[in-house]
């Protein structure tokens, strides 16, 4: 190695241009006065440059030592230049999320899912590793991410585990790795208490007050419409919120779900009681052009939790999903239709998979007159819930 070269001074000192220091290396200055390393190479007989470094990072002597291990490589029969730009070519965890998003998002089925998605990485995972290459993220600096939210959010941390999860089997089918840290993770993290909790909801008896608690409420027309639209039909909070005008048929009284809407990915025909049907004449009335039948006063799918927060507000500690568990239990305790009938009403795919095979019926006249009875029920409820207020 040639004993005479840059200096820590003329480093700091130096102005746009090149300023050659030893072994084929120079100090590249920019306009803007970044400094950067750089290495001038023969390969196969032609001269190429290489980059070390940004100056600000790497010393003198650290960019002397890369070079020399080049020059060590070329040697050899090797091509450093083609492996820099392998490596160059690998994409940092922030770019391979948003890859991953992007092919996943046509299966996902809503926007809410992408943005738990992206938002969840964002927050937990970017700060620490957004800007490193997905090659070069080891098993450790996954445990550096999971651990401290790890007992804490343990469902969050279960979710951010799977989504990283994704985007390392993608690198992984890309070529750029041959493992995933976040799997290895796995065995280092402490057990969490895995307590499964259900949505919370109203003994099917006072579901009929909520209802005329909502009517009677200041909130917006289709917001009210829904969560009732949402409990005539036993539907999920999703399936009713994403609903549009083209999936409703009014003269058949029927409510046709697309399978891509649908958890269990299968066409879901919902009968409509008179109710229900009323209750879209309302939303009718509000109608716009974006085609949902209950949109929010900007145009746009009102959110679960808008849904939810209207009823709380009310005095009603109950999620909108926990409606589905109180038509169950009416079906249950009110009724004698098979426990078939009310789990094709809320789209459960219940039974052994061979009877499922050959029992392909939906069930829908049977469930278009238990539909009718649940909303004669809550009708005549709410009727007796208005008299017990006024006395």
């Amino acid at each position: 190695m040639a004993r005479r070269g840059l200096t820590e001074k003329t480093i700091k000192a130096a102005k746009p241009g090149k300023h050659h220091d030893a072994n084929g290396v120079f100090l590249r200055v920019s306009d803007a006065g970044g400094k950067y390393w750089v290495q001038r190479l023969t390969l196969r007989g032609k001269r190429v440059e290489i980059g070390i470094g940004n100056a600000e990072l790497i010393t003198r002597q650290e960019a002397q030592d890369i070079a020399h291990e080049n020059r060590r490589r070329v040697r050899a029969g090797e091509d450093p230049l083609a492996e820099r730009r392998k490596a160059m070519a690998v994409p940092t965890f922030r770019e391979a999320a948003e890859k991953v998003a992007e092919l996943h998002r046509p299966t996902w089925r809503s926007g809410k899912h992408a943005d738990d998605f992206t938002n969840s990485l964002k927050m937990y995972v970017h700060p620490l590793l957004g800007d490193r290459r997905v090659s070069e993220i080891t098993p450790s600096d996954m445990l550096a991410v999971l651990q401290p939210i790890w007992l804490d959010k343990p469902e969050t941390a279960r979710r951010v585990k799977q989504r990283v999860g994704t985007i390392f089997k993608w690198s992984m089918a890309k070529g750029w790795r041959s493992d995933n840290p976040a799997e290895a993770v796995s065995k280092a993290l402490p057990a969490q208490t895995r307590e499964k909790t259900h949505f919370r909801s109203l003994p099917y008896d006072e579901v009929a007050g909520c209802i005329e608690a909502v009517r009677n409420s200041k909130a917006w027309i289709t917001t009210k419409a829904a969560v009732e639209f949402t409990i005539l039909t036993a539907a999920r909070s999703g399936e009713v919120r994403n609903a549009s005008w083209a999936e409703i048929d009014l003269e058949r009284g029927v409510w046709t779900v697309p399978a891509a809407k649908m958890k269990m990915k299968k066409e879901h025909r919902v009968p409509l009681s008179t109710r229900a049907i009323e209750v879209l004449a309302e939303a009718q009335a509000v109608r716009d052009a974006t085609g949902l039948v209950f949109p929010s006063p900007r145009g746009k799918t009102l959110s679960d939790m808008t849904l939810s927060k209207l009823v709380k507000e009310l005095g009603f500690d109950v999620h909108v999903h926990g409606f589905r568990s109180s038509f169950r239990q009416w079906c249950q305790e009110r009724t004698s239709f098979p426990a078939e009938v009310a789990e094709a009403a809320l789209a459960h795919s219940a039974g052994d998979e061979v009877v499922r095979a050959y029992a392909r019926s939906d069930l829908f006249e049977k469930r278009a007159e238990m539909m009718q009875l649940w909303a004669d029920f809550l009708a005549g409820r709410r009727g007796l819930v208005v008299t017990l207020r006024r006395v």
